[in-house]
């Protein structure tokens, strides 16, 4: 199966996402994925983009649970995704309300795309210090999983600690949305294998995450390598790459978007609702 998402930083300043949602539905496409930065720090001692300058969309990011409520609303197909959500920047018993609150609404359309973030100053403006984020994001996710699964839950661990609790709604699916965990180290493979349901790297982003890793570390955790949803974030919009990376077994591609009006938006998801038409294709020959 072959599915096309696209990403897009939605702000104050672009398109508005019930727009854009309804867009993506109707030249269909798959889902809709919105990232997140609660803020961007004007210090930083974390470099990451060209010349240390800060785009003007990651300062002007909306929250992407309030901004896929909008999307929900207006759709009845297209996925829900985060891409990706700051598991390091939220306490979990409200993150889990949230996912399972807008996941129980939407019909079971949540995708919960996480990572640990990149920004030291931003997470510990949020408490969380930046050597530790991969621990806490981990043991915030088998919370969370926690809180979706059980009746009365309890947890208890090195970062969340809390006894016998009740917390509705839960989400359509028992088992809670999908997780999809982003980055390429070289870790991510055993991480996605432990408590993930999918990976979403970057495309080239460096790293030494790679599929063969991935299948690797499924057979030391006892899990079957179909079960992971293999997904391309930011995917090449060539066409000859697409199919390449469909042969290694990627079935979810999310496209990039311009953070802009609809002027700017609208004829690129045209291009891309037909390109993912000929990735539909090649991927059912």
């Amino acid at each position: 199966m072959f599915r096309a998402h696209v990403c897009m930083f939605a702000t104050d300043r672009s398109i508005a996402p019930a727009e854009l949602a309804l867009a993506v539905e109707a030249r269909g496409l798959d889902g809709v994925f919105f990232p997140e930065h609660t803020h961007m720090p004007v210090s930083s001692r974390s470099p990451f983009f060209v010349n240390g300058e800060v785009p003007e969309p990651y300062k002007r990011t909306c929250d992407p649970f309030i901004a896929l409520a909008m999307a929900a609303a207006v759709t009845r197909r297209i996925a829900l995704g985060t891409g990706i959500c700051l598991v390091t920047e939220h306490d979990p018993l409200v993150l889990a309300k949230t996912v399972a609150t807008l996941d129980h609404l939407s019909g079971g359309r949540v995708i919960l795309g996480v990572g640990a973030g990149w920004n030291a100053e931003e997470m510990e403006n949020h408490g969380t210090p930046y050597k530790e984020r991969w621990p806490i994001l981990r043991e915030r996710i088998l919370a969370m999983r926690t809180l979706w699964r059980e009746e009365m839950p309890e947890f208890h661990g090195n970062y969340v600690s809390f006894d016998r609790l009740w917390s509705w709604p839960k989400p359509v699916r028992p088992q809670g949305p999908p997780i999809w965990l982003g980055s390429n180290s070289r870790f991510v493979p055993d991480r996605v294998a432990e408590y993930g349901d999918g990976w979403m790297p970057i495309v080239g982003r460096a790293g030494e995450g790679n599929v063969e890793r991935l299948k690797q570390a499924c057979q030391r955790y006892g899990r079957r390598m179909k079960d992971v949803t293999l997904a391309l974030f930011y995917a090449p919009r060539d066409e000859d790459e697409g199919v390449e990376r469909l042969r290694e077994g990627y079935t979810d591609f999310i496209f990039g978007l311009p953070s802009g009006g609809p002027d700017e938006v609208l004829p690129v998801l045209d291009e891309l609702a037909t390109l993912a038409a000929r990735l539909r294709a090649a991927a059912n020959q």
